[in-house]
């Protein structure tokens, strides 16, 4: 079927993308685990590496299983077009690989995934870029932040590890006036819980390791491209605006319109970089999408009955889940997540250090594993793992300081998972 934007979101998650094969009539998309395809031709195979036919050449460029996991979770995200490439990181990388250059600079807010920070304040320096990071609520700093070299703001719908939800309505006001892209990462809401392309996002990032797939099996990355950034208004964006010389001078703006940044990140971005999905990975996460909307609802159901119960124990101190009452993120829940502030959120335990390490080593049913967002309730000390290489400024900042644990909850019973962060709880703070 055609990805029609009038269908519900339940369809699409279904639906769009997948459409029989026309070989075999297989219902499911079938896992294309080739590395190259068959030219009808000489002048096929020419006007396919000139980009001017759309087709499959070479498995690190485009393969069938994944082109419908890309169209899938740009129809889902409302976006124009999508490039899936190995992972989260690969996603970010790809997503600012057309923009920047030597001296350029990325503003970032200060709320990210450990991995995330070090990736922007160490890894692309070797590429000679840099990250400014700033408290995305404090509006006024990150406007101050922007300067003639920034080329793009950056930022998570929810973040992780504490789950504060970005106003990005502001954000995007802010990175229009600047005349730059706004790039959201929405691995913790998903497209069921936010759309940041409504909120003003030029680009959206995802490790579809996470919620997309939900189970746990493969790495993934994603950047959705809204279409909507004139990319040739100013001068700041040579890659997508000039003459490519690889390409006998063709304008990436200029030929492909809404798709100019889908195009350069599979014509240019996976060709060179290389960071390619596989087959199988797409098939496995194809599969995970068509419950998303199901999953979701009962990650938020029981995300707020935990966060609830934990918030009223005497052995916490505090619980950041935006969707409690007393959360200063509370305000912003109806807007950008309207159908649920998510299932992620970090858990303050009286003891410090010590009592967190405890509560982690005593849990049953929760597993200790650097990941989130699988159907399985996950628990893990960000200080000691994911956050370990960030100094104890940024850890503090980042919302993942030495007395908290990060909870990722799943899709299990609300109340045996009470049970277990109960008896932990008791072990832990004994």
């Amino acid at each position: 079927m055609s990805a029609d934007p009038t269908y519900g979101f339940d369809t699409l998650q279904i639906h769009a993308g997948a459409r029989p094969d026309p070989a075999t009539g297989a219902r499911q998309v079938p896992i294309y685990q080739t590395t190259a395809y068959v030219f009808r031709d000489a002048d096929h195979a020419a006007a396919l590496f000139n980009l001017q036919e759309v087709g499959y050449i070479y498995s690190r460029l485009t393969n069938p299983t994944v082109a419908a996991l890309q169209e899938r979770v740009a129809t889902l995200e409302g976006g124009a077009g999508a490039v899936c490439c190995s992972s989260g990181h690969a996603a970010q990388l790809m997503a600012l690989f057309p923009l920047m250059a030597p001296g350029m600079n990325v503003v970032a807010s200060s709320r990210l995934y450990g991995g995330t920070v070090t990736q922007f304040s160490q890894t692309i320096k070797r590429f000679g870029w840099s990250a400014t990071f700033v408290d995305f609520d404090d509006h006024d700093a990150v406007k101050a932040a922007i300067d003639d070299n920034t080329r793009a703001v950056f930022c998570e719908a929810i973040a992780n590890p504490g789950g504060h939800i970005t106003d990005l309505d502001t954000i995007s006001a802010i990175s229009d006036e600047a005349g730059i892209p706004l790039i959201v990462d929405n691995t913790s809401a998903t497209p069921y819980l936010c759309r940041p392309i409504e909120h003003g996002a030029t680009l959206v990032v995802h490790s579809t390791t996470k919620y997309l797939t939900g189970n746990g099996t493969v790495t993934g990355g994603c950047v959705v491209d809204s279409g909507k950034f004139d990319w040739a208004a100013n001068d700041k964006f040579p890659s997508l605006s000039e003459p490519e010389p690889a390409y006998h001078g063709l304008k990436f703006a200029e030929t492909f319109g809404p798709l100019a940044f889908t195009f350069h990140g599979i014509a240019i971005g996976l060709r060179d970089l290389g960071m390619t999905m596989n087959p199988q990975a797409a098939h496995y996460t194809l599969m995970g999408i068509e419950t998303l909307s199901l999953r979701m609802d009962r990650h938020v159901e029981n995300a707020m009955k935990v966060a609830k119960w934990l918030e009223d124990d005497p052995r916490t101190d505090y619980v950041t889940y935006a969707g409690l009452p007393s959360s200063p993120y509370a305000k912003l829940v109806p807007k950008i997540c309207p159908k649920g502030a998510g299932a992620l959120f970090t858990v303050a335990v009286k003891g410090g250090y010590d009592a967190c390490v405890k509560l982690v080593d005593s849990l049953e049913i929760f597993s200790h594993v650097a990941n989130l967002g699988d159907t399985r309730s996950l628990i893990i000390h960000s200080a000691s793992t994911t956050h370990r290489q960030l100094t104890a400024e940024q850890q503090e900042a980042a919302g993942a300081g030495p007395g908290i644990v990060r909870l990722s909850i799943g899709i299990e019973d609300a109340d045996d998972l009470i049970a277990d962060l109960d008896q932990a709880l008791a072990k832990a703070t004994a």
